[in-house]
């Protein structure tokens, strides 16, 4: 059965009373008391009359309208204008108190356009306060309230044109469309909500499974890295074990190799000093003089290009000359500068003569062929390339080079001895193997922390987010693609081609205080030319599919970002009970 609002007699399409009725008690109590009515909002009172007949017949017809209804509503007594949760305050036979408690009144005195109360509760159906408030029952749709000075100006603000009872307005009561089309409304977000909130409880199931496991892993990871830390140790000692002898036999043979260098050195050295002397022994008398040493430039030992007798005795160690067993004595004085006269000597420079070189020059300083000419030889040439495998222009022209000398010093060392060799592979097996176990040892390192990390995510309540991580969404506009790594950073990047720029890295929830968890900011993202690094905000909404929904900057590098999931969808009301909850009578 449909219940109406029926408002107390003494309150019903009040005809306002001014100067003519109230001019006495209304000049004395704005004076004396200093209400918020004062003389001059008094004097205003005329412009708001109708004639007698107007306010007789709006008096006759909600008198009709009600008597008609009476048979099909129940009446709630009470004031124009005061909603049903304040009704307690308004009874007929018993003085007003305001509702700010500042004044007590005559009942008389509600609702009849002069207002008494500093804070408008006593006139809560007319416009005689100016911060007084008009409530809309809006029966069928949702009750609203509006600013008392809409109260009867022609327009119709109320759907159950209630706002307009005394302003001649043609209004219609449009609450039960309203209500009809608000309850389409209502019913298809129920459907999106009922989805969505199925989804999430399979979310957090999943979740709680992903929980299980992640934890399950990490034990097991723990474990396994105290067996691997104790093989690591184990394995590190067999390393050393076995480098020791490795190390020992290793040095014992670059010991001994050295030795045998050393040896092969001194008869080479002993070789060419005896060569030397029967070079430098130019009359074979079994001496080297003085003067034979004087022919060999290159011992000059002050650089003034020839040896001098002094020089010559200061390198047979001041005597004039020596034998062979003196010539041993005084060889390392000579044998770093000696030429062997065997050696063959590199020819000197050619000097070009000043007659070729001016030709030279003469044929450098013709005029340049013209392009015609150019052109045909290159066409020429590439003829004479197609005669030539293509693979002989990458190698380069042959050439005969002496090849260096070797030095003694560069002979490779002697391949290892059996025993050598076994130690040797031994302990590369050992180190092989201690390797592997702290590889193994740093991969378990790695495993932990990811997911020690991923744990200490707050993932809402009941671990509702966690499904997005380590996963990214992208919405591509006409101009760049974005993306979005929830619990990890946001980003940016043109369309056709260019470099990607961070919009922000994962910094809290922001959501407001009764839900934390309807909003992410991420910031410290790239800094803008002469400006803050940029941020964004993603605002989360219910929805069955988890989407970016769409991207803009709001302000200067902060950035807003609409993104839909399920996690965020809360078990949805009935829709007729929150429809019915709008009715009040």
């Amino acid at each position: 059965m449909q219940q109406n609002v029926s408002y107390s007699s003494a309150n019903q399409a009040r005809t306002p009373q001014c100067a003519s009725a109230r001019s006495a008690r209304a000049l004395r109590i704005a004076k004396e008391e200093g209400s918020p009515s004062s003389e001059s909002r008094y004097l205003r009172c005329p412009h708001r009359l109708r004639s007698t007949s107007m306010m007789t017949s709006a008096h006759l017809l909600i008198i009709i309208g009600m008597a008609v209804s009476s048979a099909a509503a129940v009446e709630v007594q009470r004031p124009r204008g005061v909603p049903l949760s304040k009704r307690q305050f308004y009874e007929e036979n018993k003085p007003f108190t305001c509702l700010d408690g500042s004044r007590t009144i005559p009942f008389d005195r509600v609702n009849d356009d002069y207002c008494d109360c500093k804070d408008g509760s006593d006139e809560p159906g007319t416009a005689a306060c100016p911060n007084g408030s008009f409530h809309c029952t809006n029966a069928g749709f949702r009750p609203t309230f509006i600013p008392s000075s809409r109260i009867n100006d022609g327009i119709c603000d109320c759907c159950d044109t209630t706002d307009e009872y005394n302003s001649g307005a043609k209004c219609e009561n449009t609450c039960k469309e309203l209500g009809r089309k608000e309850h389409e409304v209502l019913q298809k977000m129920a459907e999106i909500t009922k989805e969505g909130f199925l989804l999430k409880q399979q979310l957090i199931q999943e979740a709680k499974n992903r929980q299980q496991e992640k934890q399950s892993k990490l034990t097991e990871l723990q474990n396994n890295k105290k067996e691997l830390e104790e093989k690591v140790e184990a394995l590190r000692t067999v390393k050393e074990t076995a480098e020791q002898p490795e190390k020992e036999a290793k040095e014992r043979h670059l010991k001994a190799w050295e030795e045998q260098k050393a040896v092969i050195r001194a008869e080479k050295d002993k070789a060419k000093m005896a060569e030397a002397f029967l070079e430098l022994d130019d009359d074979a008398d079994g001496f080297v003089a003085v003067a034979e040493l004087q022919t060999h430039a290159e011992l000059d030992t002050d650089a003034d290009g020839t040896v001098s007798e002094t020089e010559a005795q200061g390198l047979l160690g001041g005597v004039d000359h020596v034998d062979t067993a003196s010539f041993e004595k005084v060889w390392n004085n000579i044998k770093d500068k000696y030429v062997s006269e065997s050696q063959p000597v590199e020819p000197a420079p050619v000097d070009t003569p000043p007659e070729e070189s001016s030709k030279l020059a003469d044929s450098d300083s013709e005029q340049y062929p013209s392009d015609n000419d150019v052109q045909e030889e290159e066409e020429e040439d590439e003829e004479e390339d197609d005669d030539y495998p293509e693979e002989d222009f990458d190698k380069p022209p042959p050439t005969v080079k002496t090849p260096p000398k070797k030095d003694e010093d560069d002979e490779a060392m002697p391949p290892y001895d059996d025993e050598t060799q076994v130690l040797i592979d031994a302990a590369q097996k050992a180190r092989d193997n201690f390797e592997e176990s702290e590889r193994a040892l740093r991969d378990v390192d790695d495993q932990m922390k990811n997911i020690e990390k991923e744990i200490s995510f707050d993932f809402g309540p009941d671990a509702e987010f966690s499904y997005l991580y380590s996963q990214c969404y992208e919405l591509t506009t006409s101009e760049y693609i974005y993306k979005l790594c929830p619990f990890n950073r946001v980003s940016q990047k043109p369309k056709y081609g260019g470099s990607e720029t961070n919009l922000g890295t994962w910094g809290t929830w922001a959501g407001p205080e009764h839900n934390k968890y309807l909003a992410m900011k991420y910031e410290h993202g790239t800094g803008c030319w002469q400006g803050p690094n940029r941020s964004t905000t993603v605002k989360l909404t219910c929805g069955k599919e988890t989407t970016v929904m769409s991207t803009s900057e709001p302000s200067r590098c902060e950035y807003l970002m609409e993104f839909t999931t399920p996690a965020v969808c809360q078990e949805p009301e009935d829709v007729d009970s929150s429809l019915h909850g709008h009715d009040e009578f």
